[in-house]
């Protein structure tokens, strides 16, 4: 890498000790074995054998040099040692999709380390950390393909901060362009209100307009920071523009936005059956933190897990471990839903209640899934699920 280059990605600061969430202490240490545990689900489901100790590798990145590692495997322990490896793996996991022919992906991890990683509002941090990682990918994916690459955000303004902030960083990558959702062709009432919250916002002419043209069109789109408001505009982009190339959603956290969806102001339901259940995850990392009482001492257990997926390996439940570590306790080759990933933790800390008891109702609830996972004959596709 050249200085100018290794300069860039010093300011990204992907190379520091990572811990993908908040540090919680455990009230009982957890000894797991990370391979030939048992899967049961309150549903069925087609599932496969958890990962072994012949593909117990951390991540891809460092298990791509030896032949014994299998990614359809997935993994038994995953425990990143920093951001750089985390942004490896996801480049990893989007390179064989891309490869494949996918044109609808999905990235979720944890951009930071802290509680401010779930999307609260316009935090600063968590946008300029996404941009961040999501210039890190593509930077790291043009070391496995040809790839030029457009980074769509939100709206003109966003777009001008990014690059006055990024500037070196756009530079430094190769056919990158970026672009706003505001390229969207509207109608007058839409251009009226654009105009005038563009002029709430300060939006004057851009220096760096036309920096980042690539001659060529771009291979993949990336949509980076975007609300719920804006998942309808984002589909209205891509008929538009990429009706046949590669689209990222990157940490949009969709799992939180769809839950608006169908509230009044927001995009109906139907947005999700017909665009978003296009979207495949290929790198996945949702983490829970749970706590359940018990009749004896320490009477409150506290234990954390997560969702998570590496293209093209199974879902799979994890569990956190007292050293950070999270170990595979479930595979499926389809996708859990949050109720039975959390049916699968209590289930390997045998916390568990009898099942079809009065207990185990009284704490599960009537519905155990959201509407989104239940309503899979209302969807157009369901590549998001597999």
């Amino acid at each position: 890498m050249s200085a100018p280059m290794a300069m860039t990605f010093m300011a990204f600061s992907i190379s520091s000790p990572i811990s993908i969430s908040p540090t919680r202490p455990s009230l009982i240490p957890l000894h797991l074995p990370s391979h030939h545990l048992p899967i049961l689900s309150p549903k069925l489901r087609i599932t496969i054998q958890c990962a072994t100790k012949d593909n117990k590798e951390a991540n891809p990145s460092a298990a791509s040099s030896t032949k014994s590692f299998d990614p359809k495997k997935g993994v038994a322990l995953y425990k990143p040692k920093s951001y750089e490896v985390l942004v490896t793996d996801a480049a990893n996991s989007l390179a064989y999709p891309l490869q494949d022919g996918k044109t609808r992906l999905e990235i979720d991890f944890p951009p930071l380390p802290s509680n401010i990683s779930s999307y609260k509002g316009s935090s600063d941090e968590f946008i300029d950390a996404n941009i961040q990682f999501a210039l890190a990918v593509v930077w790291k994916l043009q070391q496995k393909m040809e790839t030029r690459a457009c980074i769509v955000f939100p709206d003109k303004p966003e777009k001008r901060r990014a690059s006055e902030l990024f500037k070196a960083a756009f530079d430094s990558i190769d056919g990158i362009s970026i672009g706003s959702l505001d390229d969207v062709p509207s109608g007058a009432v839409t251009t009226f209100f654009k105009s005038i919250k563009n002029t709430l916002d300060f939006d004057f002419e851009d220096e760096n307009e036309g920096r980042w043209e690539s001659k060529d069109p771009p291979t993949l789109y990336i949509f980076i920071n975007c609300s719920t408001r804006e998942l309808s505009v984002i589909e209205k982009y891509v008929e538009k523009y990429a009706q046949s190339t590669p689209t990222l959603l990157f940490n949009l956290e969709l799992d939180t936005l769809r839950a608006d969806l169908g509230i009044l102001g927001f995009p109906t339901k139907d947005l999700h059956y017909r665009f978003l259940s296009q979207f495949i995850p290929v790198f996945y990392i949702r983490i829970r933190e749970y706590s359940k009482t018990v009749a004896v001492a320490p009477f409150v257990v506290n234990y954390s897990g997560a969702l998570f997926r590496q293209y093209p390996g199974p879902w799979q439940v994890m569990l956190k471990q007292s050293d950070g570590s999270y170990a595979c306790v479930a595979e499926s080759a389809t996708r859990f839903t949050l109720g039975e990933t959390k049916e699968e933790l209590l289930r390997v800390l045998g916390l568990q209640e009898e099942q079809g008891s009065q207990l185990e109702f009284l704490r599960r609830g009537y519905k155990t899934s959201t509407w989104w996972e239940e309503d899979a004959e209302l969807e157009v596709s369901s590549a998001w699920r597999s």
